[in-house]
């Protein structure tokens, strides 16, 4: 009595929803500076790594676990979303936070022509990261909260000098000085007599 043995291969395929497992931590650079940015992720199909950045141009990148970008600048700022993806499932998604840090630049220093006995108002607006610091100055001096009728609020992004009851010696050029770890920048004008 003869045995026939068969045997058979069987070939199973098991495919795996695509899963990041790690990703850069957020960073900060300077302004000129470079970053290398990474993204991991397991799957199969392997899962195909995308790159994009989360801003109204929403600017995407070439595909690969590697995000490297030269000369950064600080529209670069923001959240960049890692995506793996390999069509068995929803890509899985992640983000990388990017700040980029710059010295001050001053887009505007306002005022307006103020009567004597009235309060005048002189706005000072810069751009900066980290925050700037404000300091005000009338000529060579310094100008503090609270100092014969001056008033100073900071903000995160300007600053609002009140100098209330205008007598003669008020009228001048005062100056905005703003500044941070990476540099300064001031600019003058010249409160006058309306």
């Amino acid at each position: 009595m003869t045995h026939l043995c068969k045997s058979a291969l069987f070939y199973f395929f098991v495919s795996v929803p695509p899963k990041i497992y790690d990703i850069s931590s957020d960073i900060t650079v300077n302004e000129g500076g470079d970053i290398s940015l990474f993204c991991l992720a397991s799957g199969k199909p392997e899962p195909k790594i995308t790159w994009r950045h989360i801003s109204p141009s929403a600017r995407k990148f070439e595909s690969g676990e590697n995000l490297n970008i030269t000369g950064i600048t600080r529209d670069a700022t923001g959240d960049y979303e890692c995506g793996a993806e390999n069509d068995i499932a929803s890509p899985d998604t992640r983000t990388v936070k990017v700040t980029v840090n710059f010295p001050p630049s001053i887009n505007e220093l306002k005022t307006h022509g103020v009567r004597p006995g009235h309060t005048a108002l002189l706005r000072c607006e810069a751009a900066a990261v980290p925050t700037p610091v404000f300091e005000w100055y009338k000529g060579e001096k310094r100008l503090s909260k609270g100092q014969g009728g001056i008033d100073i609020k900071n903000l995160s992004s300007r600053s609002i000098l009140t100098v209330s009851n205008i007598t003669e010696e008020r009228y001048g050029n005062y100056t905005c000085v703003v500044f941070n770890k990476l540099g300064a920048a001031n600019t003058s004008v010249a409160l006058s007599r309306k």
